[in-house]
């Protein structure tokens, strides 16, 4: 009689019935019986993410493309068709690796992170301008999220398209208000830098109503350095030495120019000193503590 886990966590040690399933069905795929660990993983919980991401995976390591294609037709496909266009990919089929996310029941639509597989494979393979339209459509559906505005922003600098990425962000940034925190703003300095130079980028950092923060003064030392003015990188970081944030920023630009003892004094100036040794007597009436 199969046995059910009726005191989970104390029985089975601890594993619930679908865990066990996972782990038994990599035992079979080890043991070469991957029909078996197939048809394990399908009797586990379909709603479980560690058991639709292994069954993806599985498919896809043993090439099972029409098990694939029927899994991605799932309600819901995410694993699946990742696992799916990574193996078309891999066999030089692109159309039918876009194709596999462009058609999982609006799936791109719906999943950022999936538009953003899609945004990364449509940009290997030359089709950068899909690639920021597809990110396009996220930013504007969940505007703020900084994550998918740096991954627009990065596309739109890969393209040569500064200008658009900054008409996207400054249209983004109006339906907001107009105002943005430094966490939002800064995705633009890059953008600012390829469009009109790094100073422009580098005062407008300045004019930001953070501006003479050190946070900021670390996204102004990266523009400098990526520039290959790194002394001037390093001028704008010492004033900011004392922030134990900074001193890594700091000693990897003083290390670039050689100055490599000052870069070892930058990062041992919070290191704690070592307990001393007391200089009070010790009253024996009294414990020590």
């Amino acid at each position: 009689m199969e046995h059910r886990c009726s005191d989970f966590p104390w029985c089975c040690n601890g594993h619930d019935r679908d865990t066990a399933i996972g782990h038994l069905a990599q035992i079979r795929e080890r043991q070469g019986r991957t029909d078996e660990a197939i048809a394990l993983l399908r009797t586990a919980s379909t709603t479980l993410v560690n058991n639709q991401k292994q069954l993806a995976a599985l498919l896809a390591r043993h090439g099972r493309l029409d098990e694939l294609r029927a899994t991605a037709a799932t309600d819901d496909p995410r694993y699946a068709v990742q696992q799916l266009a990574s193996l078309l990919e891999e066999r030089g089929d692109v159309e039918g690796a876009i194709a596999a996310y462009r058609q999982a029941h609006g799936l791109v639509a719906y999943d950022p992170n999936s538009a953003f597989e899609l945004a990364q494979l449509l940009a290997r393979h030359g089709r950068g301008n899909e690639a920021i339209d597809v990110m396009r459509l996220q930013a504007d559906a969940r505007n703020g999220d900084d994550w998918i505005l740096h991954t627009l922003a990065d596309l739109c600098l890969a393209q040569g398209r500064p200008e658009d990425g900054l008409a996207h962000l400054d249209a983004l940034a109006a339906a907001r208000g107009g105002e943005e925190y430094w966490e939002l703003y800064w995705i633009r300095l890059s953008l600012i830098a390829a469009r009109d130079g790094v100073d422009e980028a580098i005062a407008q950092a300045r004019s930001h109503p953070e501006g003479a923060t050190w946070y900021v003064a670390t996204h102004i030392a990266e523009l400098l350095a990526d520039a290959g003015r790194t002394a001037e990188a390093v001028a704008v970081l010492d004033p900011h030495a004392h922030a134990p944030a900074i001193s890594h920023d700091l000693a990897g630009y003083l290390i670039d120019l050689g100055r490599i003892e000052e870069a070892v004094a930058v990062l041992h100036q919070d290191t704690p000193r070592p307990p001393q040794p007391s200089t009070t007597a010790w009253n024996e009436e009294e414990p020590p503590f």
